[in-house]
């Protein structure tokens, strides 16, 4: 998710912790924990400060979101707080263990994925059910807010409670959705891949047979329609790619699936979940 989502998820982890007999020290901890760990794993963007080759693709999403890190992105703020703050109350161990479970994990839903499972597994996880900004969350938390703004602070947490509740259900539905069209394609070819729109219910469905890389908008209310043909020269010598632009063997490793550009002017490969209007965001290419 996008970083104003994952400070949203923070402040509304916040908001669900009944804060009426804390002093203010005490609600200075909660709220750092909350959005801190909420925050941390993205620390891993400090990479490319030394990887100048693009070994770590967009420095992002690799050992930091690991699942196995999450207890001790817990810890590293349970100490902070009882350094700076002098608050020692191990609820803040299991809010910021859960504020970074939940991080690592919503990022599992968008079409970036992540390295859950490294170090012990450098595959990358994908759903790709839930946009990487997701407005639904958006209107969910601040909904969460105006409405429980003016009610005394005892009772304020249930709302963020059902905002939750509200978020759990919108993912599920969604990757419920997702689940359906990935099988329906999976019938006809030979590698598939979701992205999910902006809008609910929408997704772009990427698939591969051959050379042939096709795009597809799908969805639950609206029809199936060909947004665009994609030819992948799969005989390229990709080794003489990597060789000079290693970046390009990260990407190809990271992705799905990719296309392959050979021609005159480049060699190269880019990420066709992520293609508009001509071109990819995670394009990488050596020219000849």
């Amino acid at each position: 998710m996008d970083t104003i989502t994952h400070t949203l998820f923070g402040l509304s982890l916040y908001g669900t912790v009944n804060k009426e007999k804390m002093d203010r020290r005490t609600r200075m901890a909660y709220l750092v924990t909350a959005v801190g760990a909420s925050q941390i794993p993205d620390i891993d963007v400090i990479s490319q400060l030394w990887d100048t080759e693009g070994l770590y693709q967009m420095w992002h999403r690799g050992l930091t979101h690991s699942i196995f890190l999450t207890p001790l992105w817990a810890a590293l703020f349970y100490v902070l707080c009882l350094v700076f703050f002098k608050v020692k109350d191990r609820r803040l161990f299991f809010l910021g263990w859960l504020a970074s479970i939940i991080h690592v994990t919503s990022d599992l839903f968008n079409a970036w994925g992540t390295g859950y499972l490294e170090p012990f597994s450098q595959m990358r996880i994908t759903f790709g059910t839930i946009p990487i900004i997701d407005f639904v969350f958006w209107i969910l938390i601040a909904g969460a807010y105006f409405l429980s703004r003016k009610k005394p602070i005892g009772n304020r947490p249930v709302y963020f409670r059902t905002a939750w509740i509200l978020i759990a259900l919108h993912v599920a539905l969604q990757s419920f959705q997702g689940y359906y069209f990935h099988q329906k394609y999976s019938h006809d070819y030979e590698q598939v891949a979701l992205s999910a729109g902006f809008i609910p219910t929408t997704f772009q469905v990427i698939t591969k047979q051959d050379e042939k890389v096709t795009i597809y908008e799908d969805g639950i209310f609206q029809p199936k329609q060909t947004l665009y043909v994609l030819e992948s020269r799969e005989d390229a010598d990709l080794d003489y790619l990597f060789a000079n632009n290693p970046a390009a063997k990260t990407l190809y490793e990271w992705s799905p699936f990719v296309v392959i550009v050979d021609d005159d002017e480049q060699i190269g490969v880019y990420d066709p979940r992520f293609y508009r209007q001509g071109q990819s965001f995670l394009f990488e290419s050596f020219d000849r």
